[in-house]
């Protein structure tokens, strides 16, 4: 891929004070051929005083440029700007014809061809600067327009965009103008759809996705218009806006490199949410979740959008915080806060205690390149964390009132945190200009840990805080039941403001004392002595799913801070998981188990007894599931016991019958899961690779090949996926990713050693020529991770010292090496005890 110039602050803030920008037409041309599509754009816009400034495009051929109809020579375009010189003050119109690229890496327009049936499709993914791989802009999020848009597609398809579509007496198909709106949130997505459409408060709603997901698209296109109609009736109630666009368009698009994008009339989602196997409720509430959270985006972020990229955590920390808030208010999903409890919380926590931490809201975000990689669990999890402890602090009807005050000031236009923060301030008498530095300008992750003394029968509790933050939270009291000394009663939450001017009195010492029960603040938790011997003891026995994911949060972060040995966790998790009854606590607690824990903190002498263990508890779950009452937490236990197999025979029988014994019926997922699993085993081979492939051979049959063939146990099968990765750029994203998933194996390290150091140049190389989206991909996934050892270390520490490594793959290997040396930490603990 060759070089874009990155935008800067300075040159952003420039040009929106030399510029207005007022509308674009942009025309785009999708039936000439597989490889690009024809791109012209007319940008009509005013320029506030003489001068110069340049427009951001990255086409294939640049064919003509025009300014108030004078040609401009297209040699002048450099990487990816176009200069406009000797601009005198007043209107202009640029016009532009150019020839672009398709993208298989999900930036610009991304184009997939559905192996099941030949069927092609394409999308855009604009976000944060790739608006300039589909037409000419003034590429910044503070330069918003009108954008018209037109597109002619191949017979038989159906374009989307942000407004209303029709089909012209030309054949084009033309979107209503959008209102001002920023570059980066235009979207088209085209190619023969199967469609559900419906209408809501006189408003078109509808669902898209390809033909061949068509069935089970429909399946559950009921619960899905459930969903967006609730929480759009949900928003409202909440909000004084009214939804401020023309219609809401719902597409589930393939090779979708998030969840989804908020783009504004038309979301898209990654296709994964049209479920083809069976899945689990957590895993329906996640979608739940995802579709509030992207509707609350109309709103924050679209209809009011960050000034410059420095705020996009600000976006993404609001709908976060929106997204599992409305779907506790507004749908059947009533719990989203425990997954997120045990879920995300712990995406943001593990991310702010590496180096390459950030405040939620940082301050030198100096260009693009630099914003980007601040995607992560801060800008998510850790800031939809602080705005609910805001929320909690302010109360909701303060909190609502200052949202609504910001919507009013700063609707179809740009805005910044002190705006933000300012239009808090003016619904409440706090000081929230204080809490905002507190929380949104510094990084880490306090500690609390309890307090409790005794004195003349009675107790006082004090939260002792390591670290700065100010935290409103409840304290559970918690008392051994009389009648079942195995469960655990709730006495009383007492509620408390750390730090304290005080020691809070509590009665009599409870069994258990839980600082942060309700999951209301950001932090990590310790436990009294007592309370750990009650938790170790009487897990199980609490009463309410959030409180037992605050517990087991806090037993993953002493973990991972090397202060409870591995082996503990996975003696609670043998004790406590086959009584949970929360799907998203029991995932959450054996994904960490048998991934994290088991790959990386566990010696590989101590691997085998791990896995006999979680197997174990896995048939434990599955005898417990056998009655059929408990479908959700039988697929989880399933899933696990495949990923933890030490030996192929009973999930070979699985395959060969179809089925597990009492159930489930193996869909395509569970199928390719255990294949996978048998090919990292070796015993599997190629022939029933392609036998299974010719039995599904969707797009996920495809990847499920790809993930298969990478795991053989084989050097030319390992050599080959090493080159189709690094050596090719044929893959596309989703086959890319699922190559890497497959390649690296525990039980083949010796076949694999040769490639550990070949990973760093390679990827350095890979991360150059394919751009950011891919550089994301080997950083993540084709990281060495199961060689925890200094060699490897050195090797990558190494590379980032020396190597010339584009800003995403420096971020994403600074991140793994940082992960790596914690678990070679907590490797040493052990061998210290």
């Amino acid at each position: 891929m060759a070089c874009m110039s990155v935008l800067t602050r300075d040159e952003a803030q420039l040009r929106a004070q030399f510029l207005d920008v007022h509308r674009y037409t942009v025309d785009l041309d999708l039936t000439t051929g597989a490889e690009t599509f024809d791109s012209r754009t007319a940008i009509r816009f005013t320029a506030r005083a003489d001068g110069d400034t340049f427009v951001e495009l990255k086409p294939a051929e640049l064919r003509s440029v025009t300014l108030d109809g004078q040609p401009l020579d297209p040699e002048s375009l450099s990487e990816n700007r176009l200069p406009l010189k000797n601009l005198t003050a007043g209107e202009h119109e640029l016009r532009v014809d150019a020839a672009m690229r398709y993208s298989r890496t999900g930036e610009g327009m991304h184009r997939f061809t559905d192996p099941s049936d030949g069927e092609t499709y394409v999308y855009t993914q604009l976000f944060m600067d790739d608006v300039q791989r589909v037409f000419a802009a003034f590429d910044q999020p503070d330069l918003k327009a009108v954008f018209e848009v037109s597109v002619k597609a191949p017979a038989g398809w159906t374009v989307l965009a942000n407004g209303v579509t029709a089909r012209r007496d030309d054949g084009a198909w033309q979107a209503a103008p959008t209102p001002l709106i920023s570059t980066y949130l235009v979207a088209v997505a085209a190619g023969p759809w199967h469609s559900v459409r419906t209408e809501h408060r006189g408003l078109p709603f509808a669902l898209h996705c390809r033909r061949s997901l068509a069935p089970h698209l429909d399946t559950d296109a009921d619960e899905i218009l459930d969903v967006t109609r609730a929480c759009f009736d949900r928003y409202h109630e909440k909000f004084q806006e009214p939804y401020p666009f023309d219609s809401y368009d719902q597409a589930f698009v393939p090779e979708f490199n998030a969840g989804a994008m908020e783009n504004p009339g038309l979301v898209t989602f990654r296709d994964d949410f049209v479920y083809r196997s069976a899945v689990t409720d957590t895993e329906r509430q996640t979608r739940a979740m995802v579709i509030a959270h992207e509707m609350a985006h109309m709103w924050f972020g679209d209809l009011v959008t960050l000034k410059w990229w420095d705020d996009i955590w600000l976006n993404e920390s609001f709908a976060e915080y929106m997204g599992y808030q409305t779907t506790a208010e507004a749908t059947r999903f009533t719990d989203p806060w425990t997954e997120f409890g045990v879920t995300r919380k712990a995406w943001g926590y593990d991310a702010d205690q590496r180096p390459t931490t950030h405040p939620v809201a940082p301050e030198n975000v100096d260009d693009t390149a630099s914003a980007l990689l601040n995607f992560d669990g801060i800008s998510y999890a850790k800031g939809a964390s602080a705005l609910r402890q805001l929320a909690a602090w302010l109360g909701e009807k303060d909190f609502l009132a200052g949202i609504n005050t910001h919507f009013e000031r700063h609707k179809f236009s740009n805005a910044t945190l002190a705006d933000f923060i300012d239009s808090l301030a003016s619904a409440t008498d706090r000081d929230v200009h204080a809490w905002a530095d507190s929380w949104l300008r510094t990084t880490g992750v306090d500690t609390l840990t309890p307090v409790i003394a005794s004195a003349g029968g009675t107790c006082t509790l004090t939260a002792d805080r390591a670290g700065s933050r100010p935290h409103r939270l409840s304290a559970g009291l918690y008392d051994h039941d009389v009648a079942d000394e195995g469960r655990l009663v709730l006495r009383e939450r007492v509620g408390l403001d750390v730090p304290q001017s005080a020691p809070q009195p509590i009665g009599k010492r409870p069994a258990l004392v839980l600082l942060n029960d309700g999951d209301i603040t950001y932090a990590k938790l310790r436990f009294d002595a007592a309370s750990f011997e009650t938790v170790r003891t009487s897990l199980s026995g609490l009463p309410d799913p959030l409180t037992r994911a605050v517990v087991w949060n806090a037993l993953r972060d002493a973990v991972r801070d090397g202060e409870l040995p591995p082996a503990a966790y996975l003696d609670a998790a043998r004790a406590h998981l086959p009584y949970e009854t929360d799907l998203a606590v029991a995932q959450g607690v054996l994904a960490f188990a048998a991934g994290q824990l088991t790959e990386q903190y566990l010696t590989p002498g101590d691997r085998p007894a791990a896995l006999a263990t979680l197997t174990s508890l896995c048939r434990d779950l599955l005898r417990r599931t056998e009655d059929g009452d408990h479908p959700g937490l039988r697929l989880i236990a399933v899933r696990h016991l495949i990923s933890v197999a030490a030996h192929p025979e009973t999930i070979a029988a699985w395959l060969a019958d179809g089925t597990v014994p009492g159930g489930p019926e193996l869909d395509p997922e569970l199928r390719w899961r255990v294949l996978a699993r048998l090919a990292a085993l070796g015993a599997t081979d190629e022939d029933a690779i392609a036998a299974e492939l010719a039995r599904d051979p969707s797009a996920t049959g495809q990847e499920g090949a790809a993930r298969c063939r990478a795991a053989l146990p084989d050097p030319e099968a390992k050599r080959a996926a090493w080159e189709a990765m690094f050596a090719g750029d044929d893959l596309s994203n989703y086959l890319f990713t699922a190559t890497a998933q497959g390649f690296w194996q525990l039980e083949q390290a010796d076949l694999v050693r040769e490639y550990v150091p070949r990973f760093y140049p390679d990827a350095v190389a890979l991360a150059a020529r394919r751009g950011p989206a891919i550089a994301v991909a080997a950083g993540r996934w084709c990281f060495p991770a199961h060689a925890v050892d200094a060699e490897n270390l050195a090797l990558g520490e190494a590379c980032l010292r020396d190597g010339d490594l584009t800003p995403a793959l420096r971020r994403t290997l600074a991140d793994r090496l940082d992960d790596l040396s914690r678990a070679l930490r907590v490797r040493a603990g052990q061998r210290t005890e």
